[in-house]
């Protein structure tokens, strides 16, 4: 665990530390396109940051080649080359787009040629196993196939659900430490070593992610753009790929007593038959709604609009920041749901947890003006915002005249001093002005 770790802190600190030269080589690249109708900010933003994100990724495999523990994935195994050639070339396509707005069909073209570049290199699926039934052989052509679609398909989620400060990053940080835990289980709890490299690159994706969000977070100071939402997808797509059509079911049968338990043991990750992860249902069922939407209306599937689910949480009345922090809450609902059922399926309070969790998600869905309150005693620990209205205007009025607010009694009098500053005295008796004529 201490070398994962240490994977994962360098490849945050990596990420993290390229983002701010990659933003200005953005801005000097001209890589800040204009503000279009379906856009939520309302400034130009500097794109590529998925440049900072492929220099986290190239730094922790790096990182793991050299370490005791994690060099045997390199030795025994070839996905860390194929993820790599295969992420090389969807970040390539990426910065292009960022800079010059490639065709969608030439996007969706480039995708499927890194696919079938990893797939040549070995990280394909060789087998299904299904639950109830056993294992399935597949065939070259279908293991092949079903691996080109399962990596566009998750490509395309994260890069559909990317239209948020922070919420790309954080939903697939989300579902990378979700499944990092659950591959990590199998490697060390079952002691089946086939999952060692898609415990890896959970990690390495949970460091692009976190290093790159105190950039993204809103307001964003850069953009992942297609070089970055395209890269963590693809990875994301790896690692359930090298997990789910690499590790045999034959071999957790020795641990799980049968291979219908181990099959059982291993339902969260066998689910992609249907969509690619339950870690990023989210961004898939924003996925399969866009496409049926833009269809529904005679439009293009790769058509933008304003219809994902983040646009309708705005449409609710939910802040830029609460409809991020509930997309948040959805996916890590999700996800550890899926991987603590994985482990306990019998349990009965990991269901009730899920319910309850899942009512009070939609109270907060239902919910978008409420704000809640810090306690008096905590104000100054808290932004403006969610402090009591009387406070949080004093604090207002503050940050924009750069002084302390006035008493509620005191009015400003028309009369300049030496330096043209306005005297200040006490409010008048008159509420009109006419009247305190009258009365002189």
């Amino acid at each position: 665990m201490r070398e994962y770790l240490l994977t994962l802190c360098v490849t945050v600190a990596v990420t993290y530390l390229l983002t701010g030269p990659v933003r200005k080589f953005a801005i000097a690249a001209g890589a800040m396109p204009e503000i279009r109708a379906r856009d939520v900010h309302r400034e130009p933003t500097p794109r590529l940051g998925g440049i900072a994100m492929f220099g986290g990724l190239c730094a922790g495999l790096l990182v793991a080649d050299h370490l005791r523990n994690l060099n045997g994935v390199f030795e025994l195994s070839n996905e860390p080359r194929a993820l790599l050639s295969g992420a090389a070339l969807i970040w390539l396509i990426g910065v292009l787009d960022d800079k010059f707005e490639i065709d969608a069909l030439i996007k969706l073209g480039a995708q499927m040629i890194a696919a079938g570049v990893m797939v040549m290199q070995g990280l394909t699926m060789l087998w299904i196993p299904v639950p109830g039934i056993g294992t399935v052989a597949l065939t070259q052509w279908q293991g092949n196939l079903l691996t080109v679609a399962l990596v566009v398909i998750t490509i395309n989620a994260v890069n559909f659900v990317d239209g948020l400060d922070g919420l790309a990053a954080g939903m697939v940080c989300i579902a990378a430490a979700a499944f990092f835990l659950y591959s990590y289980r199998i490697w060390f709890g079952y002691g089946i070593e086939a999952a060692a490299p898609a415990t890896l690159f959970a990690a390495i994706l949970m460091g692009m992610c976190l290093g790159f969000l105190p950039h993204n977070m809103h307001p964003a100071r850069i953009f992942m753009g297609d070089s970055g939402s395209m890269l963590i997808g693809l990875v994301l797509a790896a690692s359930a790929i090298s997990i789910t059509g690499q590790v045999d079911p034959d071999t957790m049968a020795l641990f799980a007593g049968g291979e219908r338990n181990a099959t059982h043991a291993m339902l969260p990750v066998f689910i992609p038959l249907l969509l690619p992860l339950t870690i990023i249902a989210i961004p898939m069922a924003d996925l399969v709604l866009a496409i049926v939407r833009r269809t529904w209306k005679g439009q293009s599937p790769f058509a933008a609009d304003r219809g994902h689910l983040h646009h309708r949480l705005l449409e609710l009345g939910h802040s830029h920041s609460r409809a991020v922090l509930i997309m948040y809450f959805w996916s890590g609902l999700i996800a550890f749901g899926a991987v603590a059922y994985s482990v306990h399926s019998a349990s009965m309070w990991i269901v009730l947890a899920i319910v309850a969790l899942s009512a009070l998600g939609l109270v907060l869905l239902l919910l978008p003006r409420f704000t809640p309150r810090a306690p008096r005693w905590a104000e100054g620990l808290v932004p403006p915002r969610y402090r009591h209205r009387e406070r949080a205007a004093e604090a207002a009025a503050l940050d924009v005249s750069g002084r302390e607010p006035e008493p509620a009694g005191t009015i400003r009098v028309g009369v300049s001093g030496v330096n043209g500053a306005t005297a200040v005295g006490p409010r008048s008796r008159f509420p009109d002005r006419r009247k305190a004529e009258s009365a002189r």
